[in-house]
């Protein structure tokens, strides 16, 4: 593969891990393309590995969606083994993470700019990953976690993949077994995630065209599959 070091410098583990895991013979690396560098370039197809959040590349996957067909590859950890370090970098502890990463957790991002699915030349890549996060203490940062701020991130497994090319292929993580008429508690259940990730989830397919409300059930609106 073709490479440029341009871009490389500040790279993170888990992002150096996914573009390696991702590429294929022939890729070539770090391309510039109309003042932006691409991940991977495989024929015309770009390819952007996010590991972060989705509002700080919003400006450059609508400029190159115009022209380009570009795939968004994002990876979720469906399981997280956080490790503790001391000042030294040296491990104190290493321990399982209670929490379960579900492709749905992908909609808390996609909030950003919920019709770019609907975009022709725009498609995803959702990865369920195994990682490692190391955590090192930082007096006065992330009270929520007493000072344990986030250092690295390692990929350990891929461990699933799912591809969005289109929005009816996206609107398929409704569960089969919702009524006709939806609220987002409704779909919280079906899915087994917190109201709030529903919530964003209805939000994103509603702006997409790929649901529709359609009233109100005491204060929850109602959703339905348009037909």
């Amino acid at each position: 593969m073709a490479s440029s070091p341009i871009g490389t410098l500040n790279e993170k583990a888990l992002h150096a891990a996914l573009k390696e895991w991702y590429a294929e013979p022939g890729d070539r690396v770090e391309v510039e393309v109309e003042g932006f560098f691409i991940d991977l370039v495989r024929g015309e197809l770009l390819i952007e590995i996010q590991t972060g959040g989705f509002a700080s590349i919003k400006r450059k996957l609508l400029a190159l969606t115009e022209a380009h067909p570009l795939r968004l590859v994002y990876p979720i950890a469906r399981e997280k083994w956080i490790v503790k370090l001391d000042g030294d970098g040296q491990r104190l502890s290493r321990r399982k993470s209670p929490k379960r990463g579900k492709v749905e957790d992908v909609f808390s991002e996609l909030v950003s700019f919920p019709r770019l699915i609907t975009r022709p030349n725009f498609s995803l890549d959702v990865l369920l990953i195994q990682e490692e996060e190391d955590r090192v203490h930082v007096p006065g940062r992330a009270w929520r976690r007493r000072g344990w701020v986030t250092h690295e991130r390692r990929l350990l497994d891929v461990v699933g993949r799912h591809t969005f090319e289109t929005g009816p292929d996206l609107a398929r993580l409704l569960p089969a077994g919702l009524c006709d008429e939806f609220t987002t508690a409704d779909l919280a259940a079906a899915i087994r995630r917190p109201r709030w990730v529903a919530q964003k989830m209805a939000y994103c397919l509603r702006k997409a065209g790929l649901i529709k409300a359609v009233g109100k059930q005491g204060r929850s609106i109602l959703y339905i599959r348009p037909e």
